[in-house]
């Protein structure tokens, strides 16, 4: 969950739909050649198609079609044609501050951190404004211990009036809270991005893992229900509902989560705490 909320805003657009985006795009400026109209257009490969790739001719735009084509690979886990590709981009336009953006997220993820900081610190000097590069790098500075830090970015990427998905910088704001024991304010972060998106699932089920630690059981049931009604039920979510059930004395309800933990999720490391009475 944490990695889906947490990186999927390299650009504004969903990873299949760049893909398409940038294919239409080929097909179109192929055409264009064909008919001797874009004569000064460069070619490239597809690496996983092989697929030749008409590419238009000013650097900014062949910036942007490898920005998409690395965000497209980023997002199917191909992290070494991502890599070449966002490369590509930054030599094409080495003002693009999007596709650093997308060599921040891809380092990241190889657990490159001081490469991925580099390149994320040159994306916001490009473009310090942008809600999705400091929504990114918010999220870096949290999973490299620097929570206090983070708070910052996210707090830039939200204020951006032409943001459109808030809730994941407010979510991923309260979880950078909870790891430094500042529950309170990670409650706040959290229903501030379900005014924002009431089905905002990530923030749904870590508010109701606050709502339970503190010992706020029937809050926790509502949202852990709500959860369970939003998208499948997992075997985190369903083990949370059982020790809620547990909690309020729901006997009917904790066998029947019992049960579903046995059928559904054996193996979990969930069910081996219910099957060796490990409730908290």
């Amino acid at each position: 969950m944490k990695r889906f909320d947490g990186l999927v805003a390299v650009l504004t657009m969903s990873q299949r739909a760049a893909l398409c985006a940038i294919l239409l795009n080929v097909f179109l400026l192929q055409g264009c050649a064909s008919n001797g109209l874009g004569s000064d257009r460069t070619q490239s490969e597809d690496p996983d198609s092989g697929m030749l790739v008409t590419e238009p001719g000013t650097p900014r735009e062949r910036a942007r079609v490898h920005t998409e084509l690395a965000s497209a690979y980023f997002g199917r886990g191909n992290m070494a044609v991502a890599l070449d590709e966002a490369r590509i981009a930054t030599r094409a336009d080495p003002g693009y501050a999007m596709a650093y953006n997308v060599l921040g997220l891809v380092h990241m993820d190889l657990k490159e951190t001081s490469q991925a900081q580099q390149n994320f610190e040159r994306a916001l000097r490009l473009s310090p404004n942008d809600p999705d590069i400091n929504h990114n790098f918010g999220w870096f500075l949290c999973q490299t211990g620097r929570q206090d830090l983070a708070l910052k970015y996210f707090q830039s990427a939200v204020r951006n009036p032409l943001y459109a998905t808030p809730q994941r910088s407010y979510s991923l704001a309260g979880e950078c809270l909870l790891q430094i024991g500042r529950d309170a304010e990670a409650i706040d972060q959290f229903e501030r991005a379900l005014r924002v998106d009431a089905g905002h699932v990530p923030a749904i089920f870590k508010l109701a893992t606050v709502r339970h630690r503190r010992g706020e059981w029937l809050q926790a049931r509502e949202l852990v229900a709500r959860f369970n009604n939003l998208t499948d039920a997992t075997a985190e979510s369903t083990w949370l509902a059982l020790r809620v059930a547990r909690r309020l004395g729901d006997a009917a309800a904790e066998a029947s989560l019992a049960n579903e933990m046995r059928r559904r999720f054996a193996g979990t490391p969930e069910y081996e705490l219910l099957v060796n009475g490990r409730y908290e």
